[in-house]
């Protein structure tokens, strides 16, 4: 089973989906992991019930950085900003499918950190896993 995953992470990296900036977006934000110079840049837009429209991305990173951002854009469509806030590392881990070192955690959970500031507006806070600092209803209110 993990070879299905591993071929998917692979196809991901490869073949990024919504990689590149849309023409519109609300929402924006970069940011990168300074242990392997991963880099990645989301792109957001809502709709008139302040819900994802369009997701994009730009950026470079390891086949794991790209490939976890590239599933984890599929996966925002029609959520709202306070969603995205809530969406958490075993969100992302169940969506790369296969266990990830100490090491490549920071490049799994890049994506997510992207996506969390850019609801936030302002750079999210992280511990060591990529995990938020604070609960999600903090975060909330920091919108």
């Amino acid at each position: 089973m993990d070879e299905l995953y591993r071929e998917n992470i692979l196809e991901h990296y490869k073949r990024p989906r919504n990689f590149g900036r849309p023409e519109r977006f609300d929402l924006d934000f970069e940011d990168t992991n300074p242990f392997c110079g991963d880099e990645q840049h989301v792109f957001i837009a809502l709709d008139e019930h302040d819900r994802v429209s369009r997701v994009g991305f730009e950026g470079k990173g390891c086949a794991i950085s790209t490939a976890a951002t590239s599933m984890l854009t599929e996966e925002l469509s029609g959520k709202t900003r306070e969603d995205l806030l809530r969406l958490d590392k075993e969100f992302v881990l169940d969506l790369l499918g296969i266990e990830i070192s100490a090491t490549r955690m920071k490049c799994a959970m890049l994506g997510l950190k992207v996506v969390k500031s850019a609801a936030l507006g302002d750079a999210a806070d992280w511990e060591a896993e990529g995990v938020p600092a604070s609960d999600p209803a903090a975060e909330r209110d920091r919108i």
